[in-house]
């Protein structure tokens, strides 16, 4: 295959897995008026949103149809500013459990959850781009122990008789994700031997150190405690976290490392888009390559002609990635 063909084969590999995103409603829709029992996701598996009695403080994202989808890796996320509403990024987890994955959001289903809506919302004030700005904000809502917890919850429920996961979980398939706040809350939480992959959305540590995940004080040292394959996607230089995931980026030496973001994209991200736009798209294909081992979404990332690698509207680096 010349060069020239498999550009254009990633290419419509790339469209392809973004696709069914972009649908004829209003873009950044929260989806609180969706009912949580309302199948949603552009994946073969559509999800449904519930909060378990065994675990109140969390949002469960699961397939409808538990028997067609097949073993679930699990997939845990903090929200962005560490909000405790584990509907407040709806449309981005629905769609990536539609492919397939158990994924448990920090918080309950709530009400009027904050709207992420594409393009105009910043989750966090501009001036929370440094430590001390950071450190003037509330307390948080959540805390990294509660992906800890998430975990531990997960295997617990593939083990128990009666339990609708039960055997259903892959539970040496875990991944750890997180936006903004959030994503500080995942690289506290990636410690963790049991992690398989770590994705930090808009977000990367301070060089000082802050408190802001709700847990210990967290340093550029602690990106040293990441073990397992971690990528790092953001928008471009206009989000206020950019520079924050450039610096973890150079700073970490020696696991594979992937770096993406994309141009015009905001702190924002498209999560709030109807089944979670371009990052969606991203998110399902990294899970599927690191915890499905799906050598066709691998080529969106490896390589200097890698999916994303030649699509105009990303800028691309990594390391020690094959």
């Amino acid at each position: 295959m010349t060069r020239s063909m498999r550009i254009c084969l990633l290419l419509v590999l790339n469209a392809a897995l973004v696709a069914g995103r972009a649908v004829a409603e209003e873009p950044g829709t929260a989806s609180a008026e969706v009912p949580a029992t309302t199948p949603l996701g552009s994946g073969p598996y559509p999800a449904v949103m519930e909060v378990d009695p065994g675990l109140p403080t969390h949002t469960l994202y699961h397939p409808a149809d538990l028997q067609a989808s097949g073993q679930l890796p699990v997939v845990v996320w903090g929200n962005g500013a560490c909000w405790n509403a584990g509907n407040s990024f709806r449309w981005f987890l629905s769609d990536i459990s539609s492919y397939g994955y158990l994924v448990i959001a920090l918080g309950p289903i709530v009400a009027k959850p904050v709207p992420v809506r594409a393009q105009s919302m910043t989750p966090m004030p501009a001036s929370t781009a440094t430590a001390t700005g950071a450190a003037k904000l509330p307390p948080p809502a959540t805390h990294s122990s509660q992906l800890i917890d998430a975990m531990n919850w997960a295997i617990a429920a593939n083990s128990r008789p009666g339990s609708p996961f039960f055997h259903r979980l892959d539970t040496a398939a875990i991944a750890v994700m997180g936006q903004s706040c959030g994503g500080a809350q995942a690289i506290e939480a990636s410690a963790d031997p049991r992690v398989r992959t770590t994705v930090i959305w808009n977000s990367g540590l301070f060089r000082q150190p802050t408190s802001m995940a709700g847990g210990k004080p967290l340093t550029k040292s602690d990106l040293n405690r990441l073990h397992a394959p971690t990528a790092y996607i953001s928008g471009d230089a206009e989000d206020i976290a950019f520079a924050n995931a450039n610096d973890d980026f150079d700073f970490i030496k020696h696991i594979p490392l992937f770096r993406a973001y994309g141009r015009g994209v905001l702190h924002s991200g498209t999560y709030g888009d109807r089944n979670g736009g371009e990052f969606a798209g991203i998110a399902v294909a990294w899970l599927n390559w690191q915890l499905k081992g799906d050598a066709r979404t691998r080529l969106m990332f490896v390589g200097p002609d890698c999916g994303l690698c030649v699509n105009p509207h990303w800028v691309v680096r990594s390391k020690n990635l094959h």
